[in-house]
């Protein structure tokens, strides 16, 4: 017997907290603090419930206005949080999503189901590299495969939604990475992790400790120093910054929600901070999430021994896994993001491809303007 379509409805902070905090596992960009990062756009908790009244799914929907008109881009970064394996998805879970962003007056939706497609270990991902006909993570055996993925993708498809390639988070090119590097931590002893790091790393990391480097947590009131650094490592890597206020709002909002979501790491040497990074913490998951460091005195390697602390904290607070974020899914030689790619497997981490970003037109011209305009862009 076919079920009745789930009943959609806005959620307060406290009932999608609840709610996230009931789940292994959630992004951060799911979080209702995470709307308060964000002040382009304006954020909304929704919450899916059952016949009974029950709260059975969750997600944070961040809303852009077009230029001029008061249409949005409908957005659930890394989400929602529900049932992405039930049989009925697309008819029960989905189709009131898309009823009710339209009624607030959505042209598009876009989303990014939490959901894994395959795995790579490090040592697959290393052989990769070395093969020369291999050229994208794609063209490398995975693995494994996450059984119902594919499927899941299928029915998506067939319904109207569309993959789109990642993107930008600047403006509307909104997107989250689909390949990313985990180190898995469940089950696993510290020792266990450590002996996970490739030789390099744990050369590394004994070199810093030798030359005198030492890893503290900083607060609010050294975002500035990470952010040089950070600046600074932005023009390196040929990418564009984001403003300190923003890691001010994010500090302020993360940290008001929970104290410990978001934490400060600075690497000093001889009174000089040589490396920062963010991390961010939900339930069991942890996240590197905003790395920076000089050119100075790279030789003492301040960036393994920042990130070996991490570790080492991210599984004393009891950590399943360890997520170092975005990589690159081209493995050419040339590509100066590659030498990232070999740096987060080398501390056992597995490459993990998500189905990644999909969109649904609600207003095909407008879909279609939006699409012609970031082009130009």
């Amino acid at each position: 017997m076919t079920q009745p379509p789930l009943r959609l409805q806005p959620l307060t902070r406290d009932e999608h907290l609840a709610f996230v905090a009931s789940r292994p596992s959630a992004s951060h960009t799911q979080l209702p603090s995470w709307g308060d990062v964000k002040p382009d756009w304006t954020a909304e908790s929704l919450g899916w419930f059952d016949a009974e009244g029950r709260l059975v799914g969750a997600g944070l929907v961040l809303y852009r206005p077009l230029p001029k008109l008061k249409r949005y881009l409908a957005y659930l970064p890394e989400g929602p949080l529900l049932d992405w394996h039930a049989p009925d998805l697309v008819e029960r879970w989905l189709a009131p999503m898309l009823a009710y962003l339209k009624g607030k007056g959505a042209f598009s939706v876009k989303m990014g189901p939490p959901v894994v497609a395959r795995r790579w270990s490090p040592d697959a991902v290393k052989a990769a590299i070395a093969d020369p006909a291999a050229r994208r993570l794609g063209d490398a055996e995975p693995t494994s495969y996450e059984p119902g993925a594919q499927d899941i993708a299928e029915r998506l498809r067939r319904s109207g939604w569309r993959q789109t390639e990642p993107g930008g988070e600047d403006g509307f090119a909104a997107g989250q990475p689909r390949y990313v590097c985990q180190v898995p931590f469940a089950g696993r002893s510290l020792d266990d992790i450590q002996h996970g790091l490739n030789q390099q790393w744990r050369r590394n990391i004994k070199k810093a400790e030798k030359a005198g480097v030492k890893v503290v947590r900083g607060g609010y009131d050294d975002l500035p120093v990470f952010y040089d650094l950070y600046a600074e490592t932005a023009e390196r890597d040929r990418f564009i910054p984001r403003p300190l206020p923003y890691f001010q709002r994010m500090w302020n909002a993360l940290t008001a929600e929970h104290p410990d979501r978001m934490r400060l790491y600075l690497a000093h040497h001889d009174g000089d901070t040589l490396a920062a990074a963010t991390m961010l913490t939900v339930g069991t998951h942890v996240w590197y999430s905003y790395g920076a460091s000089t050119g100075r005195r790279r030789e003492v390697q301040p960036n393994n021994a920042m990130q070996w602390r991490m570790m080492t904290d991210a599984h004393e607070l009891g950590a399943a896994v360890y997520d170092f974020r975005g990589i690159t899914d081209t493995l050419e030689e040339s590509n100066h993001l590659l030498g990232l790619l070999r740096f987060k497997v080398g501390a056992g981490g597995e490459a993990v491809e998500y189905l990644g970003e999909w969109d649904f037109p609600l207003n095909r011209m407008l879909h279609k303007a939006l699409d012609l305009y970031m082009a130009r862009r």
